[in-house]
């Protein structure tokens, strides 16, 4: 039970009343009726509290699923109200280390209603947390206390990597797939025949099919040309290699880097799987951690977010030639090979250099680094003071050494993808549906 500011006012009030009672009787009756007044207001306030037990609102928390890091998970509460009006206020049990839009809800219900209360958690690392019991706090019926329980609702959560830009993606796959604009005209032109549809303004003349036209010309209604839809070759190979090593420990927008590392790597697989190929992971430090071997098949995302999201990145050094001996005793036939990791220069890029360049040109090698679009910021910030100044100094110095380093990588015949660490899923999806449609593998 805790008071309500009503009772607070009604206790002040009776101070008020005490020298009116002493100066119209005596001091004596002053405290007697003083001491009165504020028992029947404290037993008023435990009546009201008492009286709540009854009419208790019901509170049930929806199922929590697999929550995605670093992305708002929305945690429904439904509260449903008897039949007395409820005026609440609830704070549910979520882990301490998630940043939640609403540390406590409030809400007031007519009597015989339910409402939906959500707001949402963040969390910034991925694991198993322990999710506690819901508190509630109701307001009596005279407004005199705050009658407090706990609901039992305690159970294990999991953070997963970002789940949610996963189920966006597929989607989005899927209507480039079945949509009206075929796929040729956003990226290019495949080799394998798709079928044959009615030609339209901007098509290659060169794709149209003679034999399928002069069918429809013979028949008694003349039909428009037909033209042939080729699309990118399927069942080809992709190998993920993900860098768990010091800088992947780094933070970036709040996640560690290795975490939208993870990210990019489960969003290019499922467009990978989506495009028919065969799809491999393999995770490194000093020496190759995690190698699952390459499948096809929507099951093997399943198979690859369970295998992945327990891994978390460590201070060591990765062996980058180590990874790609390790990939070319596993994988013998020839396969699009996307690194993902970051640099800071030439010297410290050196290895990795020697690693990718043993590559080509049996395989195609892509490097893919995770920029920080803070150091951006700084680089292209106006500075006025020397400190500041110095610090921007600094910034350009490290973006001009990363750009040598990767002119020396696209100088081997190795692909370069360097994107700000919270864009880089997006912008690796979509380089690697143009290489398909290029048919650069």
């Amino acid at each position: 039970m805790i008071p309500s500011q009503r009772v607070y006012l009604l206790l002040l009030l009776g101070i008020a009343i005490a020298p009116a009672l002493a100066i119209t009787f005596n001091n004596e009756v002053s405290i007697i009726g003083t001491l009165l007044y504020d028992a029947g207001i404290l037993l008023l306030m435990l009546l009201d509290n008492l009286r709540v037990k009854s009419y208790r609102v019901e509170i049930t928390r929806t199922p929590l699923g697999r929550l995605s890091i670093g992305r708002g998970n929305p945690v429904v509460l439904s509260v449903k109200s008897l039949q007395q009006p409820a005026t609440i206020q609830i704070r549910d049990g979520y882990p301490v280390d998630f940043e939640v839009s609403l540390p406590a809800l409030q809400a007031s219900l007519p009597a015989n209603t339910t409402q939906e209360l959500t707001y949402t958690v963040k969390p910034a690392q991925r694991g198993e947390y322990p999710w506690g019991d819901i508190q509630v706090r109701q307001l009596g019926a005279w407004g005199l206390a705050w009658h407090n329980w706990k609901i039992p609702a305690a159970q294990k959560v999991a953070v997963y990597p970002d789940l949610l830009a996963l189920r966006a993606l597929s989607i989005r796959l899927t209507l480039l797939s079945t949509g009206n604009m075929p796929q040729a005209r956003k990226f290019g032109m495949g080799t394998e025949f798709a079928e044959l549809r009615e030609y339209s303004s901007g098509d290659d003349p060169r794709m149209i099919d003679w034999k399928a036209s002069a069918r429809r010309f013979s028949a008694p209604n003349r039909m428009p040309l037909q033209i042939r839809v080729l699309e990118p070759e399927h069942e080809q190979t992709l190998m993920i290699l993900l860098d768990r090593g010091r800088l992947m420990t780094a933070r970036v927008q709040g996640l560690k880097r290795f975490d939208w590392g993870l990210n990019a790597t489960l969003a290019l697989a499922l467009a990978g799987l989506n495009r028919g190929d065969r799809v491999g992971v393999g995770v490194f430090d000093r020496e190759v951690t995690t190698w699952i071997p390459p499948e096809r098949g929507q099951h093997h995302l399943s198979r690859l977010i369970e295998r992945l999201t327990p891994i978390q990145p460590v201070l060591l050094e990765p062996d980058y030639i180590g990874a790609v001996t390790n990939l070319v005793k596993q994988q013998t036939r020839r396969a699009l090979v996307v690194l993902i990791t970051d640099i800071v220069d030439v010297t410290a890029s050196a290895e990795l250099l020697a690693g990718l360049a043993r590559l080509t040109p049996r395989y195609l090698p892509f490097c893919v680094t995770l920029r920080d679009p803070q150091v951006d910021s700084l680089a292209h910030t106006f500075t006025e003071d020397v400190s500041a100044t110095y610090t921007r100094a600094v910034a350009l110095d490290l973006l001009s050494q990363r750009q040598v380093a990767f002119a020396n990588l696209k100088q081997k015949g190795v692909l370069v993808l360097d994107a700000p660490a919270h864009q880089i899923s997006d912008q690796l999806v979509e380089r690697y549906l143009q290489l398909k449609a290029r048919n650069q593998l």
